[in-house]
């Protein structure tokens, strides 16, 4: 069966005696993960606990099938339900889990977590089809639902949010379910001891601060400002921040970039465009990003990214300092727009 988004809550608070697997899966693999240990955490409040727990990957089942039946028959010593869980699980147990369920052995809850499934997916059938069984999707967190994330989470911790204070902590949080509870615990930890968190609370706290100067320098790259971007970059290298993150920042950066051009070419309005962008552009850095989406064209922006897939595969694979890679990419790329 299927659980639709407004039933997962209290599927997972209190998983149904008949169902015997669940199938917990999505592109936010962050809710991934949190959705399966709140699961099992249901049945079994430790999961350190080897004697009701047994977790594997689908390697191991690929090496070893029958361990399926076998964990999901196992008793434990110490008396209650256990827990299997299967992580990284893919089409190849498709097979495995449709004869599983069946004819499930036992009664341990069987937890599995996977990545993306297209509904044509084979694992993905096996579950939704199955009367004994379930499978729960899992989406990025849009803009609309994120108030509610935040909210909620520092409820949990006693604390309440004025409305400007969450707007701003809503808009620096992504996608991903993880990065989010880490940002929001952090909050509520700064702010433990009082009764509600503030403005300036959210600003000390969240986003990191080398993601902050990625974006300054991928700003000043697009801007064609080449001293602001010299400066960042001594910046971050003093900070020993990672070159491969920064130019992942860049890429995503002029990939946004990209599709804002192609957006105005079509006559589009960019002000439009930029509210559906997700994350969001920063309220801070807006003017900046569409005085970039003017200046820049469909084929420059192609040739920057290139170099920039290019500087990352450098930094990767071959002996070549990756400071000095990037930073000649990103200034070879503020040439081009002054260039211009």
């Amino acid at each position: 069966m299927n659980i639709k988004p407004h039933e997962v809550a209290r599927f997972l608070a209190k998983p149904p005696a008949g169902v015997a697997a669940t199938l917990i899966f999505g592109p936010d693999q962050g809710l991934v993960r949190e959705r399966a240990e709140a699961m099992a955490t249901a049945v079994v409040p430790d999961l350190g606990d080897a004697f009701r727990v047994a977790d594997m990957d689908e390697a191991a089942l690929n090496a070893d099938p029958a361990r399926l039946a076998d964990e999901a028959a196992a008793l434990s010593m110490l008396g209650g339900r256990r827990v299997v869980r299967v992580r990284g699980a893919g089409n190849g147990l498709a097979k495995l889990f449709e004869g599983f369920l069946e004819d499930p052995k036992g009664d341990a809850l069987v937890v599995v977590e996977a990545g993306d499934l297209a509904k044509s997916s084979a694992l993905r059938k096996a579950f939704e089809e199955a009367d004994n069984a379930a499978a729960i999707a899992c989406y990025p967190d849009s803009e609309r639902d994120l108030p509610d994330v935040v909210r909620a989470a520092l409820k949990a911790h006693g604390l309440s949010i004025g409305e400007d204070a969450l707007e701003e902590a809503a808009s620096r949080l992504g996608s991903d379910r993880g990065i989010t509870r880490r940002e929001l615990e952090k909050l509520a930890l700064y702010a433990h001891g009082r009764k509600s968190v503030s403005l300036d609370d959210v600003r000390a706290v969240m986003g990191d601060e080398s993601e902050l100067r990625a974006e300054e320098a991928c700003d000043a790259a697009g801007e064609g400002d080449l001293a602001r971007l010299d400066l960042t970059l001594s910046r971050l290298w003093a900070a020993d921040e990672s070159p491969v993150m920064v130019v992942r920042a860049a890429m995503g950066h002029f990939q946004r970039l990209l599709a804002a051009r192609a957006a105005l070419d079509r006559r589009e309005s960019l002000d439009a465009v930029m509210r559906r962008m997700w994350p969001p552009v920063h309220f801070s850095r807006a003017a900046s990003f569409k005085a970039q989406a003017a200046r820049w064209s469909e084929d420059k922006l192609g040739e920057a990214l290139d170099l920039l897939l290019e500087t990352e595969a450098l930094c990767k694979t071959t002996a070549v300092p990756a400071e000095a890679a990037l930073g000649r990419a990103l200034l070879n790329i503020a040439t081009m727009v002054r260039q211009r």
